[in-house]
Formats: structure tokens, sequence, C-alpha cells
């Protein structure tokens, strides 16, 4: 059986995740240290913070995200552009959410020496909400117990993440989930403009009951 782009993702970041925890050094060296990419032109920061991750709840959370969304936005790269375009233009929306989720945290961040920050989440973030642009009526479910349209649910979070953004008392970077979010939404709209008629059709005819 192939694997799919986003199983060969998903065990390709638990092993780097997995060997930076043994390697102080490997986890020092690619985290994501707005300062240090500011005064060492450490630009690779920005890519190499998405394969590591703070502990083993940290990428369970995120990888168990990306393995039921990452298929479905994997699948409209295929059907856009074909077997091995498709798995680029995958690959190429992931890691460019994971860079564009942090830029607005690096401006932010640069000059305090103490900052860090690390894991998936602006990548993973594009993919939970590109899948609801695509699929904006199927439910998502926090911890099995409550669920919600996509669409409701994105809404929601969206809203927490603007919050929690503006008290940053919590130590989780919800800059890098709300830019991520939003460059999952965008990029699937300049890909495919009619997912904009799609998405107002389809919640257009949402009923809740």
């Amino acid at each position: 059986m192939d694997l799919s782009a986003t199983i060969v993702l998903i065990i390709f970041t638990a092993l780097t995740s997995y060997l930076a925890w043994q390697r102080p050094a490997m986890m020092e060296r690619w985290m994501f240290i707005p300062k240090k990419i500011h005064q060492s032109n450490q630009w690779d920061r920005f890519v190499l913070s998405g394969l590591i991750h703070k502990d083993s709840t940290h990428l369970f959370f995120n990888m168990f995200t990306l393995y039921f969304f990452g298929g479905i936005i994997e699948r409209f790269f295929l059907y856009q552009f074909g077997p091995s375009l498709g798995i680029l233009g995958f690959l190429g929306f992931f890691f460019g959410a994971v860079v564009m989720a942090d830029i607005p945290t690096y401006f932010k961040h640069r000059e305090h020496g103490y900052y860090r920050a690390l894991g998936a989440s602006g990548g993973v973030a594009a993919t939970v909400f590109g899948s609801i642009l695509l699929m904006p009526l199927s439910d998502i479910c926090l911890f099995g117990i409550i669920c919600l349209p996509g669409f409701a649910l994105g809404g929601l979070f969206l809203i927490y993440s603007i919050v929690q953004s503006k008290k940053g008392n919590d130590g989780i970077n919800h800059d890098a989930h709300l830019f991520g979010a939003l460059f999952g939404i965008v990029a699937i709209l300049i890909l495919a403009p009619q997912t904009a008629l799609q998405f107002v059709e389809q919640i257009k005819n949402f009923r809740l009951f």
C-alpha cells in the first residue's frame, strides 16, 4: 500500500521531534528564536521549527489533527495538479503555512532574546481551515464529545485565537494558529476561487435541525 504524503510528513515530523528530544543541541538550533534569526540570519529556523515539538503530547495533538485534515488538502492538490505536482503543492502549502504563520511573531519578538517557539501548528491550522473552506458542513468533534459544523467551530476558534493573542499570557503562540488558518483559507481561494461560492451555497443550505 502506498503511503500518502500526509502520512510520510507525520512520520518524518515524529522522527525529527524524537531526535530533537534526545539531542538538546539540535532542539536549540532548530527552535524558532526570532532574535537569533534577526542577528545571525538563521532563516532556516522558520522551517526547521515546524519539524520539532515540545513533548509527546504536543506532537500527538498536532499530528492527530494533521492525520484527519491533511488528507483532504492533499486530495485537493492531487485533483488540481495531478500526482507529482499535487504532492509538491501540498508540501509547499504546509511548509508555506508554517513559515507565513511565524512571520508576525518574528517581527513582534525579533528584539526579545527570551522568546522561543516550536511546532507545526501553523501548517496544521492551515490544513484544518483549508478543509473547512472545502467542506464547511462536516462536523468537527472536540475530544469526541462536542461536535459542531466546521464553519461554526472554525469561527469560534478564530475569535478565541484573536482574544488570546491580545492577552498573550498563556505561553502559546496564538498568532501562529491565527495566521496559519488565514493562510490556509487564502491559499485555497487563490487556487480555486469557485470555492468561495461553493462555501456560501453550502452555508445557505445549512439547517440546525
